[in-house]
């Protein structure tokens, strides 16, 4: 089996490994649906035997028996219910963490909605497998075997049971044709809807300042609209085939009992007869009826399934991903290009340097260069890249991210903090280590400032860290990228909200992550903080024009037109900076 083709099963095996479950709910539903005729022989015994015989110990008799037959079948159909159920708990268990992971991906590759809409996907199909819509296709084989019992109390009988069959298996495949754009549609534009509000109202601090709430209202409205059109459309269509199934199957039961009442009449068929013929007729289309009423979940869950396999398919577990030794911090890049989706020039252009460990790296150029690209890049969480990102002679796409996350510091330039307290934000929301987190917070120059706070390192930040300064939350940001001193740090722009005092902690702790032999790379346009740098990096549209300690590439830009280092440090301010 190649690779290919086990990517694309992967949702099934899940599925084909409770394969057992459902011969279980098979077998129990074999079982239900042969009880199903307790009631029509109790009826036929009732009528043609005990009105007859006025026996009264044979009506205890068979009453006793209907009962037990009943009990048994009732045991059958809860049982079958419970299979399914911890089946649902068990698929829920076993693909969590894999659509977890691969939504998570899709996200940061930009290619899904999130683990919200896959983790709904997954419910949604969960809930069909356990609710009873999936009775309807381990009932609905039985639907002969009553229409031929039928059959033995009269053919006319069974005949007219073919005849409501086809009718229903007909209603149930336009159900299918007209139902399942019409739903997708709907599905689809109420994810959009839900993705595009929560999205906005993220920044409802700026929608209010600015007045843009009102703006926001109309384009929701647009949205909204469309949203309220393709469901009524969707329950059109629907409202439509169960109002034709109501009237085929109420059409149904009074023929049924008409016709009977007819071959009674005739003398070919007994009152308990015609009764039994209408209770089976009705028994042998319910699975039928029952899957045009479930249809739309039906729909709903296939689509789901298409998705869930989808993105299990495109972003696989990882099986061959290494946990090798500790990283020393050695950072190769050799022909390195960066894309982005829907932008047709690359970000980055062959980029080729090398940074031994304990090296600090000053990342310059103007803006819209790609530095923070490049960024990305090195921690290995840019999609588009052709090239070579090699950690320690390792590409860094074949680490196990468990395994390499806790040698990796990285500060974004947009912060963004978790909801929690300060101390799990500090210790990555891992175990946390008391001693680590203070030392973390004094490396960041923080510990003073925490102890000022209410609950000190246990004070609870609030979604995004929303109760903090932008200065505190970019520090708090930065002691969880030295948290445990990891080997190679990458900080973008790490002091745009900090004070006087907040950069020269950041110095500092740049001082200490040098003296103990960490490679550490820094995005900035401040001078200040480029003396600590050993190593220089300019780029400017994308392309590496100059590399080298800085006194050389202070050199270089000497040489260079004023507009190849605009927005940057003089070539004597980066020749005057401390070494």
């Amino acid at each position: 089996m190649t690779s290919t083709s086990f990517r694309r099963s992967d949702l099934r095996a899940s599925l084909w490994s409770f394969r057992r479950e459902f011969l279980m709910v098979g077998l129990f539903s074999a079982v239900a649906n042969l009880l199903m005729l307790t009631p029509t022989v109790y009826m036929l015994q009732v009528y043609d035997r005990v009105l007859v015989s006025h026996n009264e110990l044979t009506l205890a008799a068979i009453s006793l028996i209907c009962l037990f037959l009943l009990g048994v079948m009732g045991v059958c159909e809860w049982t079958r219910s419970r299979v399914l159920v911890r089946a649902g708990v068990r698929l829920d268990d076993q693909l969590g963490t894999k659509v977890f992971n691969a939504s998570f991906r899709a996200c940061l590759a930009g290619a899904g909605a999130g683990p919200a809409r896959a983790f709904s996907d997954l419910l949604q199909l969960r809930q069909f497998i356990t609710g009873q819509g999936i009775f309807a296709f381990f009932d609905a084989p039985w639907a002969p075997f009553y229409i031929a019992v039928i059959f033995l109390l009269h053919p006319l009988l069974g005949a007219l049971a073919i005849v409501f069959a086809i009718l229903q298996a007909g209603l149930a495949w336009f159900g299918h044709r007209r139902t399942v754009a019409p739903a997708e549609a709907a599905g689809q534009a109420a994810s959009d809807l839900h993705l595009y509000l929560q999205g906005k109202l993220r920044n409802s601090e700026v929608l209010e300042a600015m007045g843009m709430v009102e703006n926001l209202r109309h384009r929701w409205r647009e949205r909204h609209r469309l949203f309220l059109a393709r469901n009524a459309s969707a329950q059109a269509v629907s409202n439509r085939v169960m109002a034709w199934s109501k009237f085929i199957r109420y059409s149904q039961q009074s023929l049924a009992l008409g016709a009977g009442a007819l071959l009674v009449i005739d003398g070919q068929l007994t009152v308990g007869g015609m009764l039994a013929g209408s209770v089976l007729m009705s028994r042998a289309l319910a699975p039928i009826d029952l899957m045009v009423g479930s249809w739309r979940g039906f729909v709903g869950a296939r689509a789901a399934f298409a998705r869930l396999e989808q993105l299990l398919r495109e972003f696989p577990d990882r099986a061959d991903l290494q946990s090798p030794a500790p990283p020393r911090g050695e950072l190769t890049l050799r022909n390195v290009t960066a894309q982005a989706s829907g932008r047709a020039a690359p970000i980055l252009h062959n980029i080729d340097f090398s940074i031994t460990p304990g090296t600090v790296v000053a990342i310059l150029g103007p803006s819209g260069a790609g530095k923070s690209t490049l960024a990305r890049v090195m921690v290995g969480i840019w999609p588009g890249v052709a090239g070579e990102v090699l950690l320690d002679g390792t590409p860094i796409d074949s680490w196990s991210r468990l395994a390499l996350g806790p040698h990796l510091g990285y500060l974004p330039q947009d912060v963004e903090l978790f909801d929690g307290t300060i101390a799990e934000n500090i210790a990555r929301f891992s175990a946390i280590d008391a001693t680590k987190v203070i030392e973390a917070a004094r490396c960041a120059g923080l510990h003073d400032v925490i102890l000022r706070l209410p609950n000190g390192y246990d004070t609870v930040i609030g979604e995004a860290g929303g109760m903090l300064s932008g200065g505190l939350r970019q520090r708090i940001a930065l002691a969880r990228a030295v948290y445990g001193y990891p080997a190679l740090v990458v900080l973008d722009e790490p002091n745009a909200n900090l004070d006087d005092a907040g950069e020269t902690a950041l110095a500092r702790t740049v001082r200490q992550l040098k003296a103990k032999g960490k490679t550490v790379f820094l995005i900035t346009h401040r001078p200040g903080l480029i003396g600590a740098a050993d190593w220089v990096l300019l780029l400017n549209d994308g392309r590496l024009v100059a590399s080298g300690p800085r006194a050389e590439v202070a050199a270089t830009l000497g040489r260079r037109p004023p507009t190849t280092a605009a927005a940057q440090p003089s070539p004597s301010e980066l020749a005057r900076q401390p070494a």
